[in-house]
């Protein structure tokens, strides 16, 4: 199973504002007449119910949305890019691939996000009329899309989880409670990506999921590590499963535990049914009750002990588990948000930063300084001047004199260098 890929995203540029005017044959003054950009096209990611791997990812990992046309003469208006919609199985994680942050945690059918927004289409010159410019020369370009790498990452949704260290007998007892049919052998690391199973009774039903061997050190990755650590975070509650043959099963319940507190501290607040396995033979049979005694001492309520080979005690352990479940508090109800967007962080549009970069070289750095350079139509004297007092009002200009620039030095702003004169 693929659960974790990286692919890059990018929406949709805005498309740019015209500058055209009337030139009709009975209309001597015709006005300013450029329609505005369309809007970019969206990245967005929509759970689809029948996924259950991230596999078709494998093939395609380049998702970018159409960009937003160009506005045309007689006010019109360019057509909005399309949308490019990618699938994920439900109980997808996305994530920025640079700073790690969460961006959408996809669990219900048919739940969707807007991960990347389009740019905004740019305004056409009939904008920018005023009674003091009735033919303004000036229009904005087209707004830039977002890109940037994401990873998907696949958390199996069930509700019961089946933890404890490798060979001792997860798969089996899934196997035995349940409709799934795992592999199943006597050598560590059988399982090599969870498996979910139905256990039923009476007219009820829980979906459990058999999470791969832990060891020790598998927080930072160690052996099967995080790969599968994750799956455990959306369980409501564990049964950790304790091989009766080890040579300290309560040493082995222990390292566990602190592998899932390590990982995330909300794995080790879970409720768990503990469970000593393998009671069929007659070396557990013989250890059980001081097995029992020490899992006691720690606080453990009612610990048991089956096996799951012989099914001794397990249509027990399936009333318990149901009897536990049932404790459980509801979860809150889940509510589609109207389509939720994340956007790049807002950071103060005023604030701006001159880095030299060597003799005669300058580069101006801020959000709104770089957006406005990239939206300017250079080719335009009236758009440059424009964009000129803007560095008036910025202080950006000042603050160049401040930095030494010269006549005839380069600055750079965003995509475009400037030649600088007094």
């Amino acid at each position: 199973m693929i659960d974790q890929v990286k692919i890059f995203v990018q929406s949709g540029n805005g498309g740019d504002g015209a500058i055209a005017f009337r030139r009709e044959k009975f209309v001597p003054h015709g006005g300013p007449a450029g329609g505005d950009g369309g809007e970019g096209g969206d990245i967005i990611f929509k759970v689809n119910p029948k996924m259950n791997t991230l596999a078709p990812f494998g093939n395609r990992i380049h998702f970018r949305a159409q960009h937003g046309e160009k506005g045309g003469t007689s006010n019109k208006a360019g057509s909005d890019g399309k949308d490019v919609i990618v699938e994920v199985p439900p109980g997808t994680v996305v994530r920025r691939a640079d700073n790690e942050q969460i961006l959408a945690d996809l669990v219900r059918s048919g739940e969707s996000v807007i991960i990347a927004k389009g740019g905004r289409g740019g305004r056409g010159n009939s904008r920018f009329a005023s009674a003091a410019n009735q033919a303004p020369r000036i229009a904005d370009k087209g707004e830039p899309g977002i890109e940037m790498w994401v990873i998907l990452e696949l958390r199996l949704i069930a509700d019961v989880g089946i933890v404890g260290v490798p060979n001792a007998g997860k798969s089996t007892l899934l196997s035995v409670i349940s409709n799934a049919r795992p592999k199943i052998a006597d050598y560590p690391f059988t399982t090599l990506e969870p498996n979910l199973g139905v256990v039923t009774l009476d007219m009820s039903d829980i979906v459990v999921a058999d999470i791969p061997g832990l060891v020790e050190g598998a927080h930072m990755g160690v052996g099967l590590g995080h790969a599968f650590l994750r799956h455990v975070t959306r369980t409501r509650m564990l049964v950790h499963l304790l091989n009766g043959l080890a040579d300290d099963p309560v040493a082995d319940f222990n390292q566990i535990n602190a592998e899932l507190a390590l990982y995330d501290d909300r794995l080790a607040q879970k409720p768990q049914i503990v469970v000593v396995n393998k009671l069929d033979m007659p070396e557990v049979q013989e250890r059980w009750p001081e097995i029992e005694a020490a899992l006691k001492s720690r606080g453990i309520e009612k610990p048991m002990a089956i096996s799951g080979m012989t099914r001794l005690n397990v249509q027990k352990l399936i009333g318990r588990l149901f009897e536990e479940f049932a404790k459980l508090p509801e979860t809150e109800p889940f509510t589609v948000e109207e389509m939720p967007i994340y956007e790049l962080p807002e950071e103060d549009e005023a604030v701006f930063t001159i880095e030299k970069l060597g003799d005669g070289e300058y580069r101006v750095v801020g959000q709104r300084i770089e957006r406005a350079a990239a939206r300017t139509y250079w080719d335009y004297e009236e758009a440059v001047y424009r964009f000129q007092k803007m560095l008036d009002t910025l202080g950006v200009t000042e603050a160049l004199r401040k930095a030494g620039v010269q006549e005839g030095d380069s600055v750079f702003i965003g995509e475009n260098e400037l030649e600088w004169s007094d």
